[in-house]
């Protein structure tokens, strides 16, 4: 029986789409068996969604502060009908920033904890641009919470 790893994404520049690119394509390594991907737009991912996975891989801008209120909306969207249900299972985030992305990554951070989620990856905050360094680390955080899910 495979397991789920469920990507929900809010990706409207060109450097968020780089990431999610990335994180997928190490979530896809051909070395990772047994472990189906779902990625979803933050806008369109839903409660079911949010059940059905063994484990999560979160990214958003960071706008004003704060994670992107497409993001912010799926959480509030499956806060309270996750609770007691997704507990332990194992989550990382990537967040996008012009300049900065504290406090996107510890909003994040704050909602994951509610909900009881086990962080398995430090989170990839980037400024700026995004090089091959940054690509490669995407890649990694794709790829490690994939193995995670590995039986």
């Amino acid at each position: 029986m495979s397991k789920t790893l469920l990507v929900v994404h809010h990706t409207p520049s060109p450097a968020t789409r780089e990431l999610l690119e990335a994180v997928l394509a190490g979530a896809g390594d051909p070395e990772i068996v047994g472990v189906e991907m779902i990625s979803r737009p933050a806008l369109a991912a839903t409660l079911p969604d949010m059940l059905d996975a063994d484990g999560y891989l979160f990214g958003t801008t960071a706008n004003f502060g704060y994670m992107s209120g497409a993001l912010k909306h799926f959480f509030d969207t499956v806060y309270y009908p996750s609770l007691d249900h997704v507990s332990g299972r194992p989550y990382g985030l990537w967040v996008h920033g012009n300049n900065d992305t504290v406090g996107a990554a510890a909003a994040v951070g704050r909602l994951a904890s509610g909900l009881s989620l086990s962080q398995a990856a430090d989170v990839l905050e980037v400024t700026g641009g995004v090089d091959a360094t940054v690509r490669e680390r995407a890649y990694e955080l794709g790829g490690t919470l994939a193995a995670m899910l590995m039986e």
